[in-house]
This record gives structure tokens, sequence and C-alpha cells, in this order.
């Protein structure tokens, strides 16, 4: 740290060092850049402009504030090294000189370190007190010089920089401290005071990348706190070390540049920055390139400027087709680009080399083939194909195609493929081969953007392209086509009509004559001869037929012809048909209404004729002479051309239904006349002349269409009443049939009580003895209706399943059947206490037949006397010898 001392000066002031010798305590290793002290320079004229020099400036260098630098990096010897600063006023030349001698710190450390090293003093101005008398000059205030203190010291820390002192310490017991930033205030700790001595120390290394400079103040009071002096400003200066390398703002830079460029064309700007003091050595950058890939066709194709990274051209020859990039890496020193002290950095520069239209599309022949059938439209008959050595899919690339001879019609064109950049020669008429058989076009191909200046080539290439058609088998064709024949109506069937033909367009293929046939006739009116086209009638023609519109009716022919393929054409015969008196007018409308008295009794007619002019209106109305009632009765009155009034001529006519006729004649010549009925209703109107009667009503009648679906209607409503009638009676027939649990045929007591005999063969009836139950045993309560089981105390269980008895069982199959019910009964839970299922509707009391339900039961057989069933006649002579007594 160089030494600084402030000093109170007289009235008097001498410009010039305040010493001859300056000596100053050095590390003794000296780097470049690093700052070693700072000399002292009293100016009493401040406008002065001095400048600082070094007897020794490959060494040292000193700066315009007096800091004195390395300005390389060595070791002092052990003896001291002594140089000469000068200084020197711009303006008069005047020059003054100051021997510095540097001395290498000694190897130890610590308290004998601090010993060596002499403090410099900070003394407050004098001042001016108000208690003292006689009053006192104060002295004029000064200012303190900044104190440079360099960045990333080493320490030891705290390390002492200067000793704040008051001559009134002598007579007071002062305290001092320190403000601002650094001190007191963010970041704090920095800087710290000594409030006894007033020694202000730093306590750890500074960086000026963060606070170049620190403003302090300094503050002298009493032990009771009153201020002493007036506070004095200090500001320490960090010394910027070159302690940062140069960073570039990218990595890598892109840039373009146009081949063919000359030399000395802008290219890009590199950019790097350097924390470090940028008015100092150490942020002053400097650029240079330092290598370049590829290196053709000059190692040195680019050069950039060390101040501003500018990249520029310094040779030529860029040519893209042979190099398309240009890779560079740049470096940034600083130090002014020193190579010995300077720190430095490198970036990629990435120089893309762009197209420009040097190079024309060249054809791959001079000569290209093609062919077409004749007739075809939107083919391809020849692909061209170019060279271009420019940027593919550029404009320089792009060709485009223009013919420039042999196609005087326009029959081609040649669209340009995007992706191949070929030629393509495409049909866009279609071409005749007996008319040209082949086509010689001259195509030129050049590029969509111009030649870049200078360049030799010729601007297009030429080539000639031949294409050869093929003649192909061609449909006929019709002349002329329609062809239209006008002709009157009413020609008859047979007539010949016309000759109607076509021609083959191929001369120049060996063919049979043309075959004609009819395609299209919706009438069904015309033939044509298959060989000659000769059209002859099947029919009459008919003006008014539905198939003629505007007097014209359009049939369609087919001629054909044997090539390969078969082609055939179509042609269209309009016949514009002539009209003739052949239709004989009617009336319209058929039928009217009019009412029984003359007022109002007018009716409106109109007659309609198919034909057309002259052969139809106007027209003439009249009613016949046969029979006289007609002409007794009504009046025909002409209105118009085509409209008539009849009405009565009598006052009353009886309501009711009249056939009228009524003669019409046309204009044609001859004329045409028809007799046409006109049903008119009379019938009894209001004042309005509305019909009111019923009789109007009656005598219009029903039409056939409605009477027929009025009786349709009747007889499908009778139909559903009687299918109704017939499903209600099957429905009680069914209910019926459900009262029983067995079928009607099978039911002994339907038998029993059908037929109530006694007598007849024991054989003569197979009875069903499981149906019977004993209708007495049962509690009143117990009956239940019909077709509902009964149940004493059922237990909840599931319904057990039934032996089911066959609708006609087989009379040996009683017995097995009636075992069957009663193991299934005494296996059942939920049957009642009975051996059989007693399922049966009850039959009513009196029968004098015991309980059957014990029958082949064997506990009880012996102990019964069964004898009397001899007695009950032949019917039961089975039971009695089962029961009474036979061994058998």
């Amino acid at each position: 740290q160089a030494p600084i001392k402030a000093t109170c000066e007289d009235m008097s002031c001498k410009t010039g060092f305040p010493e001859d010798v300056h000596s100053a305590v050095v590390s003794r290793s000296v780097h470049g850049g690093q700052p070693l002290l700072n000399v002292k320079f009293r100016s009493c004229d401040g406008n002065k402009k001095i400048h600082f020099g070094s007897s020794e400036p490959e060494d040292f260098r000193v700066g315009e504030d007096g800091v004195v630098y390395a300005e390389r990096s060595f070791q002092l010897s052990a003896e001291p090294t002594e140089f000469v600063v000068s200084a020197q006023d711009k303006e008069t030349q005047q020059e003054w000189q100051m021997r510095v001698k540097l001395t290498p710190e000694p190897a130890f450390t610590g308290a004998s370190e601090k010993d060596q090293r002499k403090i410099e003093e900070i003394i407050f101005p004098w001042q001016q007190y108000k208690h003292s008398s006689p009053l006192k000059r104060q002295k004029r205030d000064w200012v303190i010089p900044p104190i440079n203190l360099p960045e990333n010291s080493k320490g030891p820390f705290p390390q002492e920089l200067v000793r704040i002192r008051s001559d009134r310490d002598k007579s007071l017991s002062l305290r001092y401290s320190v403000t601002g930033p650094g001190a007191d205030q963010p970041p704090t700790g920095i800087f710290i005071i000594n409030p006894i001595s007033g020694q202000l120390s730093v306590t750890k290394p500074l960086d000026r990348e963060q606070i170049a400079s620190f403003h302090l103040r300094a503050h002298a009071v009493d032990v009771n706190g009153n201020q002493v002096e007036n506070p004095i400003d200090i500001v320490i200066n960090v010394i910027d070390m070159n302690d940062n390398r140069p960073e570039f703002l990218h990595q890598v830079w892109n840039g373009t540049v146009p081949e063919g460029s000359k030399p000395g064309t802008y290219v890009m700007t590199v950019t790097a920055i350097d924390a470090d003091d940028p008015n100092a050595q150490n942020g002053m950058l400097r650029y240079r390139i330092l290598s370049q890939a590829p290196s053709s066709p000059s190692p040195n194709m680019f050069t950039i400027n060390n101040e501003t990274g500018d990249i520029i051209t310094v040779a030529a020859g860029l040519d893209r087709e042979k190099v398309q990039q240009y890779t560079l890496i740049i470096q940034a020193t600083d130090m002014e680009g020193n190579p010995t002290y300077g720190l430095s950095n490198t970036a990629t520069a990435v120089i893309a080399v762009t197209d420009v239209n040097d190079n024309p599309p060249e054809f791959t022949a001079m000569t290209f083939y093609g062919e077409v059938p004749e007739n075809r439209v939107d083919v391809i008959v020849a692909n061209l194909t170019v060279t271009d050595k420019d940027q593919p899919h550029t404009p320089a690339w792009n060709a485009m195609y223009r013919m420039t001879g042999g196609d005087p019609t326009g029959r081609f064109t040649i669209l340009t493929d995007p992706n191949s950049n070929d030629g393509l020669v495409t049909v866009v008429k279609p071409i005749d081969f007996e008319t040209n058989r082949m086509f010689v076009l001259t195509v030129a191909a050049e590029n969509q953007v111009p030649l870049a200046k200078g360049i030799q080539h010729p601007p297009q290439s030429t080539a000639t392209v031949s294409i050869t058609v093929i003649d192909v088998n061609e449909s006929p064709y019709f002349v002329p086509n329609p062809k239209l024949v006008r002709q009157e109506e009413g020609l008859m069937a047979g007539s010949m009509l016309t000759t109607f033909t076509a021609q083959d367009p191929d001369r120049y293929m060996q063919q049979t004559s043309l075959r004609y046939s009819k395609l299209s006739d919706p009438a069904n009116w015309l033939k044509i001869d298959p060989v000659n086209g000769q059209i002859t009638t099947t029919a009459v023609l008919d003006r008014e037929s539905i198939y003629v519109q505007n007097n014209m009716y359009n049939a369609t022919f087919l001629a054909s012809d044997n090539g390969i393929p078969p082609m055939s054409g179509t042609g269209t015969l309009q016949i514009y048909l002539l009209d003739i008196n052949d239709n004989a007018p009617q009336v319209h409308p058929k039928e009217a209404t009019t009412c029984e008295t003359l007022q109002p009794n007018a009716i409106n007619i109109t007659a309609v004729d198919p034909d057309i002019d002259p052969n139809a209106g106007p027209f003439a109305f009249e009613l016949p002479d046969t029979p006289a009632s007609i002409k007794r009765n009504w009046t025909i009155v002409r209105i118009s051309g085509d409209h008539a009034q009849l009405s009565l001529r009598i006052r009353f006519l009886e309501a009711g239904i009249y056939d009228v006729p009524i003669v019409i004649t046309d204009s044609g010549n001859p004329h045409a006349s028809s007799t046409s009925l006109l049903k008119v209703k009379v019938c009894q109107c209001d004042l309005n002349g509305d019909c009111t009667d019923v009789d109007r009503i009656v005598g219009a009648g029903l039409g056939t269409g409605a009477i027929i679906a009025i009786l349709l209607c009747i007889i499908i409503l009778l139909i559903l009443v009687l299918m109704f009638v017939v499903w209600m009676k099957r429905r009680d027939k069914e209910r019926q049939a459900k009262q029983l649990l067995i079928d009607p045929e099978d039911d002994v007591r339907d038998n029993i009580l059908k037929y109530d005999e006694e007598g007849g063969g024991e054989e003569d009836q197979d009875y069903d003895l499981s149906q019977l139950q004993q209708p007495d045993t049962l509690e009143p309560d117990a009956i239940k209706p019909v077709g509902i089981r009964r149940l004493d105390e059922r237990p909840i269980h599931a319904e057990p399943q039934y032996p089911v008895r066959s609708a006609a069982p087989h009379p040996g199959d009683i017995g097995d059947f009636i075992n069957e019910g009663l193991k299934a009964a005494d296996n059942d839970p939920t049957a009642p206490p009975y051996d059989s299922l007693l399922v049966f509707d009850y039959e009513g009391s009196g029968s004098t037949a015991g309980s059957l339900s014990s029958l082949n039961s064997s506990s009880s057989g012996g102990e019964q006397d069964y004898d009397y069933l001899n007695d009950w006649g032949p019917r039961f002579k089975k039971l009695a010898d089962m029961y009474g007594g036979g061994d058998d």
C-alpha cells in the first residue's frame, strides 16, 4: 500500500513532489498489472495537466492518478530497486522528478512487521473556537487524498490503513468512529477503527468487481458524545487486479457470407466482456483468430478487428460449391492483448457460405425423346433432366423451362418437378395422328433468379425434344351432329325419313365399314339400316305424344367400327314435327253445376285442342239440333276465342243431372269438330247461387271407388265383431275346463252323472279310483274353492313333485299310480294327514259309498267283511272277488 500523508500548508504553496526520494516496501513477487505505490504530486494550480512517466517503462508504469503499476511479473532482488518517476506539465513542458526506492518485504510477519511500517496519520483540520480569546485564525480546509487499496489482498487481516487523529486529543479524551457503507452500513464490518487510537483497518480482501470504492466519514467526539471535530470524508478506492478472464457473450457465433464476396466484406461481429476495470489494461481486450477450418483455398480467408471484434474477408475465392462452411477459433485477451500477462478465452465462429446464382442449369443431353398416343391430354411425354451446382431448392437452383420453337399451336407445356428439378413435357391439347405424326420442340432452361454479376457462363441452356405421335383407333363421328329433320306429323310406318351416317377418322388403318344401331328411341318410332344408316319409321309420328317436347323429338344412334379395340360414336337425330289438324277440340270441364232458375244460371266452359295454331282456336260453339230438348232448355254464347257460356233458356228446370252435348269446331284447314257431353247438375240455390237442397247431394252421388271403400270398411268391421264373439266363447270354455284337474273324458264322476247306470258289466268302463274321495270326512270350513287343494296345517316346506297321470292310462296302471301317489303323500311333510293328495273337487253329499282311502291297505283288510259286495250287482263283482273272502 502506498503511504498517504495528509499535511497542512501555510500560506505559501510549492508545486512538485513532496520529497526527492520515496521509499516503499513491496512484496518480493511482483505480478504484471499489480499496483505498487502511490506517488504524491502537489499542484498549486489545480488546472495544470500533469503527465507521469517512468525511467523504466518496461518494468513500471505510472497512471494518471499517480499509482505505480508493475508492467510485468518479476522477483525483486534483495537489494533495493530504484527508478525515477517524472511529472511533466503538458502546457509549459516543466518537469519534476522523484526517485523511488522499492525494498522487498522481510521474511517475518506479525507484530514485528507492523513495527517496520510507519502508519500515516490523518489529522483533523484546525478550526476556530468561539470560547477562545483572542480569536484564532482557522486553518484552510484541505481535501484528503483517496486511499488506494488493491483487491484480493492476502492479508494479514485486519490490515491497518491510516490513523485518524485530532490535535485536541492532548487535552481531551476522544473517541474515534467511521460511518458509511462498509463500516456501519451494508456491507458492514469491512472497515473498523480503534476508538482510542483512531487506527483505521480493513478486515478482509476486497473485490473491485463488487464495490469499486468506499466513501467513509470519520468522527471525533469526547467521552460524553459531544462532537469535537467536524467529520472528514475518506475515500477508499479498490485498485483493480487482473483477476477475471474475458468472457464471450456466446460460445458459438453464427454468421453468413455470400460466396464470391470481395475482400473487405463484413461478415459478423463477436463480442467478449471482462469484469475488470475497462479503463485499465486489465479490462482492455484484444481479439485475434487462432485457427480456420478448412484452410482452403487460403488459410487466411478472414481477419478480425482486434479492438471491435468485426470479422471481414481478406481473400477472394469463397465458393459454396467447394467449401460450404468455415469454422474460426476466436481468442480474446485482456491487458491489451499482452500474451505474457493477459488472460485469454476462446469462442467459435461458424461462417456459412451462402449460395448465389453462379451456376446456370445445364441439360444432361442435347436431345430428349418421347411419344404420346393421339387424342390423349395431361400425359407426360418426356422428362428433361438438368444439373445445377447451386444449393438445391433455392431460387438459384430451381429451374424454369420454356419452349422456344416447334409448338405453334400450344399443344405442349413444360412443368417443373419441385423435388428433382426435372422438366415434365406434358400434352395439354389433343393431337391428331392424321394431322401431325411428330413434333420437334426446342426448349430452354434458366433459374428463377438471374445469374450473379461477373459470371461467364451463359444464363440458359437449350435442348431439343423429339415427340412421336402414336396412331390409335378413334371413334367414328356423325356429320352433322346433331342432325335436324323437319317432318309433318302423321308420317305412316315404313316411310323413309332420312339417312344418318358417320365417318371414321382413321384413314391409315385397314378396317371394314361402319355398322349402325339404335341407342335411344323413347317412342320406338324409328329404325336404322345397319349398313347404310337409312332411317325409316316403324310407327306414326305424333306431335302430341308425351315424348315430344316443344315440337322436337330426339333419337340417338350408334356407329361402331371393328378396330382393335372396337370404337363407337353416337349421333343425335332431332325431328321437328310440324302440326296437322288431327285433333278435334273438347269441352272443359266435363261437369258443371247450375241453379233451377234463370238467375243466376250461367256456366263458363273452355275448348281444349292439343293442336297448335293455326289448327286450334278460335273455336265455334253450338248446340246440336237433336234431341230437340237441348236447344229448348239451353242456350250457348261464345264470349271469346276459347271460352263460351252455357245457360238455361227456360225459367225453371227441375233439379237433376243432365247431359248437354256441345259441338265445338276449330279453325284448322280443313276444320275439325267434335261433340262433347257436359254433365250439368241442376239444383236449388240460395240467394248467393249455392246449392241448398238434399237432391243436389243425392244427385251428385258417390263415385264407384268411394262406394267400394265404404263396403270394405263395413265388411272388415263385421269380421272383427265376429272374431271377438268367437274369442269370448273360447275363453269361457277354457275357464270351465280349468275348473277340473283332469280331462273331461277321464273324469269318472262325469261318466257316472251322465249315464246314471247301475247295471252293466264290470268291464264296461275303466274307473280311476284314485280320483274319488269321501266328502263326509271333510269339515265344512275346510272345503276349498274349485281348483285349490285342502290344507289343514301346512308346514313351511317346498312343494313336492307328485307323479302326473297320463291322459289315457292303461287299466293296469291304476294300481301303480295309486302306490306312487301313496308313497309321495307319506313322504310329504306338507301334506294333510290323509293317505291321498285330496286334490279333487267336492262332488256333493249323500254318497252311499264308504271311504275308499284305505284300499289295498294291509293293516285293515283282515278285520272287515266285504261279502256284501256280492249283493251290489255285476258292476261290483270285481271288488267282491278282491275283498269278498275268495282266496284268489
